[in-house]
């Protein structure tokens, strides 16, 4: 090829049919979904708007945002114990912990939800009695076992299952020449679990714990099947007798999807603490707090 052809060529981008085609089709979709949001009149966005802030919508927000704090609490904590024990040099704790995460995963949420909501059909009372001090209390199932004890014990012993294995998951992606070298140490197995392997592991735990607190959220909305007043119990009794059914449910949805945002950057942020010593580069939520301000630049001043 003769001097100076090379710099004669044409440079021609590769066309991306595939890409172009897609992007039209999805273009068309948008355009239809807010073309049949906006002019249908089966909405009633008035209607939908006026009860965004009712009363009830309200109380019905708060006992689920309550149901989901207690729920995670506790699911934390016994996932936390049966993690260890799945882990633990024990075969009897091994297996008792794998027995655990083996039913409650493998037993539908609303069946374990139902169960322990119809507990007093198998216990009347609920007592404690020692050999020598004797009768301690006794009282009826029923009245300990109320809809929202019932909501807490499910759901709580449901999501352990769950945890249990994302926790147990982050402990084994420690290395184990860690344990090893603490061990040599002299530390007990004890300090080497809580001060070198859960440190270590939270940055592997909290993205999926923090997907399944979202997920965990949505799920309460179950609890309405044995008469909790949740959001989605609340917008049912409303619209039971106003007929308004469509803008009741875009009510719930909007709350649900709000609440889900807001977890979400919750999330991104103890994300963000926790897998520091591995970020390389800002991500699009980080960039778009540091161009607003919210954010300070990597090795700023105070």
């Amino acid at each position: 090829m003769p001097d100076g052809a090379v710099e004669q060529l044409v440079v021609v981008p590769r066309r991306h049919y595939g890409i172009w085609i897609g992007t039209a089709l999805a273009l068309l979709v948008a355009v239809a979904i807010i073309r049949a949001l906006a002019t249908n009149p089966a909405f009633d966005w008035n209607v939908a708007f006026g009860y965004l802030f009712h009363p009830s919508i309200m109380r019905g927000l708060g006992n689920t945002l309550l149901l989901t704090v207690v729920i995670m609490a506790c699911a934390i904590v016994i996932g936390t114990v049966i993690a260890i024990m799945r882990v633990s040099p024990s075969t009897v704790l091994q297996s008792f912990a794998s027995a655990y995460v083996w039913f409650f995963r493998g037993v539908p949420a609303l069946i374990q939800l139902i169960f322990w909501f119809n507990l007093s059909l198998l216990f009347r009372t609920v007592s404690l009695s020692l050999p020598v001090v004797g009768m301690i209390f006794s009282v009826k199932t029923n009245d300990v076992m109320t809809p929202f004890v019932a909501a807490v014990v499910a759901l709580s012993l449901c999501e352990a299952g769950y945890l249990a294995e994302i926790i147990r998951a982050g402990i084994k992606s420690v290395p184990h020449g860690q344990s090893e070298a603490a061990g040599a140490l002299g530390m007990s197995y004890r300090h080497v679990l809580w001060r070198i392997i859960l440190p270590q592991a939270m940055r592997f735990i909290v993205p999926p714990t923090g997907n399944e607190a979202i997920s965990l959220l949505k799920m309460t909305s179950l609890v309405t099947f044995i008469a909790v007043d949740d959001l989605f119990y609340t917008a049912q009794s409303i619209y039971a007798r106003t007929f308004e059914t469509i803008p009741l449910l875009i009510v719930v949805a909007f709350w649900y999807l709000f609440v889900v945002t807001v977890m979400s950057f919750g999330q991104h942020f103890i994300e963000r603490y926790y897998g520091r010593s591995d970020r390389r580069e800002d991500n699009l939520i980080d960039r778009l707090l540091r161009n607003t301000g919210l954010l300070r630049h990597p090795g700023a001043g105070a």
